[in-house]
Parts: C-alpha cells; sequence; structure tokens
C-alpha cells in the first residue's frame, strides 16, 4: 500500500477524467475538424482563390462535410446505428480526403503557400481520423455490452 501511495502522489501526470458527452460538440473529434474547416476557409481559401486553384469549391465543401458528419451520425446513431456508423465512416473518409487535397496543393504549388499551416492540418486530419475509428469501435461496444444490437433499433424501432 506504501509504494501505491507514493506512487499516486508523486506521478508526474496526473489523471483528470475526461468530460462527459452530452452533445456532439463535446466531441474532440468534433471541435479539431472544427477548427481545421475554419483555418482552411479563412487562412487557406483565399490564397488558393489568388492561385487559381482548380478544386477551391472540393476543398471547401469537403473541409466542412467532416464536422458535419460527426454532428449527424452522433445524432442518428440512437434511431438508426447502421446509418450513423456509414456518416462516421463518411468522416473518416473526408479526413482523408482532405489530406489528399492539402498534399496536392502543397506539391503543386510548394513555396506559394504556408508548407508550415498545412503540414499542421494534415497532422490534425491524421488525428482526427485516428480518433473517428476509435469513436466507431467504441460505439460498437457499447452497442453490443448493453444488448442494442438485439432490440432492433437499426429499424427505427427505438423507444424510450
Amino acid at each position: 500500500m506504501e509504494n501505491y501511495i507514493k506512487s499516486k502522489y508523486n506521478n508526474k501526470y496526473k489523471f483528470t477524467p475526461k468530460k462527459p458527452v452530452k452533445t456532439f460538440r463535446d466531441l474532440d473529434i468534433y471541435q479539431a475538424t472544427l477548427q481545421c474547416s475554419v483555418i482552411v476557409v479563412k487562412n487557406i481559401r483565399p490564397k488558393l482563390i489568388t492561385l487559381k486553384y482548380p478544386f477551391v469549391e472540393g476543398i471547401t465543401d469537403c473541409t466542412m462535410s467532416v464536422p458535419l458528419f460527426i454532428g449527424e451520425a452522433h445524432s442518428i446513431r440512437f434511431g438508426n446505428f447502421p446509418l450513423g456508423l456509414s456518416l462516421i465512416e463518411k468522416a473518416m473518409s473526408g479526413c482523408n480526403k482532405m489530406i489528399v487535397y492539402l498534399e496536392h496543393i502543397k506539391g503543386i504549388y510548394g513555396n506559394k503557400v504556408d508548407g508550415d499551416v498545412i503540414d499542421e492540418i494534415i497532422a490534425r486530419y491524421v488525428e482526427s481520423r485516428t480518433k473517428t475509428f476509435h469513436l466507431e469501435k467504441s460505439w460498437k461496444r457499447f452497442r453490443t455490452e448493453y444488448g442494442d444490437d438485439k432490440k432492433e433499433k437499426e429499424m427505427g424501432g427505438f423507444r424510450y
């Protein structure tokens, strides 16, 4: 017991539990992808317009779709679980598409765009994609642990 107390109070990294998720706005992945979309629309998009990048609308739509899919999936998963999972997978796909867009921009324009900002956004999308995958796994685990998969909730039969 004595070793436990010493290690408990001398720990450099104190454990702080995460805030409970009450709405989709509490999800880390929603906040991170929304921040990325704001940076892309505010900082990168105007530069791409002046450089006449041919896929400006595509990158704008894609960057906005990721947090939209996350928010929609969080709500729909209770009434239609398979549709909620497909929206989460679309969000992961959107993260991958944004990485491709950003690497494409960096490859075409090189020094004409801020490479450090683009690398930072790419890193955030990679992390968000991984966290989204873990969220999907936890939703599946939660569903099977509580037996929701046996109650036909995916058929719209969800009742309070």
